[in-house]
């Protein structure tokens, strides 16, 4: 998150002003069809919507979805003030230097902007806490999976470090508690995954047709208690989901998880309709999935230096494996909100869609 633009003359000063610069190659589009570039899964009406409602030039003139977009503009959207969700915004800094800034993600907090969050998210609370130019995630974490997110402390350093993930020179580590005891102490599994079948949209499944994209995930077992199978998980690639979809397919889905876990999709239904009770917390066995990122082994992207971080699991994921703690039922919930239909990543398709995109490879296998 850069310095926060300007809001146009006559806008709410409680507004919240997104903005969305135009490149070489997008130059001469229409307003409307810009913004479908720019906000992934955005339909024609929807963008032309949010054209006529909420995009303005500087001097609080309304711009209109036939506009034409010139290069080095920047293209102001003001969103409306909403309430947001609650949300944890305190990380606790794992390592820091000129270059590089390494962060513990707690669950619930948001890394991006999206159609609910937009100052309770990461991106915000280090803009809040590092002022401008404030670090920028190199990858991405699921709103519920807590753990290490490194960032960069300026240009060549994120860059670098973004083009290390593609590359796949960047190497992580998860702890998941799943269901059920699991047999063997360590296999691996390559599987491809895809969008799923005949479900919500949001739900990703093995897929073995064209569909499917190559994932691979290791995974080791740490321990064995109460029917449950404490385990450590490599993902070799980032795929959506990848942690949670290879776990359920062998028959072990991470605790907690609304849409892989043993009642499917119908629990996500449920937690829409209702949000969390305790019959929904009992039958889901945590409040959030139990996942967590753990390790994380990189080369500093200016001296190439080898680099390991560790972040231990958190009490929440402790307590459940230790006692079997499920956590509160007012724990951080947004059922029923514009994000409610995918709670479990950073991207929406709500009104704004992914505002926050900046371009991080999107290292989200959990």
């Amino acid at each position: 998150m850069r310095t926060p633009p300007a809001l146009p003359r006559g806008c709410d000063p409680a507004s919240i002003v997104l903005t969305f610069p135009v490149s070489r190659e997008h130059a001469g589009q229409r307003l409307d069809r810009f913004l479908q570039i720019c906000i992934p899964r955005l339909s024609r009406t929807r963008a032309t919507t949010i054209v006529r409602r909420c995009a303005y030039h500087l001097d609080g003139r309304r711009r209109m979805p036939s506009d034409r977009v010139r290069h080095g503009e920047t293209v102001i959207i003001v969103r409306p003030p909403l309430p947001e969700p609650d949300a944890p915004t305190n990380f606790r800094v794992v390592y820091e230097d000129d270059a590089i800034l390494v962060v513990d993600k707690p669950a619930g907090l948001p890394m991006h902007p999206s159609a609910s969050y937009h100052k309770r998210t990461l991106t915000y609370a280090l803009w809040e806490r590092y002022g401008d130019p404030a670090p920028q995630p190199a990858h991405r974490l699921d709103r519920e999976t807590s753990g290490l997110v490194v960032c960069g402390k300026n240009n060549d350093a994120e860059r670098t470090m973004k083009q290390a993930f593609e590359a796949r020179r960047i190497s992580k580590k998860y702890l998941a508690v799943v269901r059920g005891e699991m047999d063997a102490d360590e296999g691996h599994i390559d599987l491809p995954i895809g969008p799923a079948q005949e479900a919500i949209h949001v739900m990703m499944a093995v897929r073995q047709d064209e569909l499917g994209l190559a994932a691979s995930t290791g995974w080791q077992v740490l321990g064995r208690a109460h029917g449950r199978t404490l385990v450590s998980l490599s993902p070799a690639t980032g795929r959506q989901h990848q942690l949670r979809v290879h776990c359920a397919y062998l028959g072990h889905p991470i605790v907690g998880c609304k849409l892989y876990g043993p009642d499917g999709r119908a629990t996500f239904s449920e937690w829409i309709e209702t949000g969390m009770t305790p019959s929904l917390l009992a039958r889901l066995g945590h409040r959030r999935h139990a996942l967590h990122a753990s390790e994380l082994a990189m080369p500093h992207p200016i001296t190439s230096e080898p680099m390991r971080f560790v972040a231990p699991l958190p009490d929440d994921l402790v307590a459940l494996w230790e006692r079997g703690d499920a956590g509160d039922v007012d724990g951080f919930d947004d059922a029923g909100s514009a994000d409610a239909g995918d709670p479990l990543a950073d991207d929406d398709d709500g009104l704004w869609g992914s505002v926050g995109t900046d371009g991080a490879f999107s290292d989200e296998p959990a």
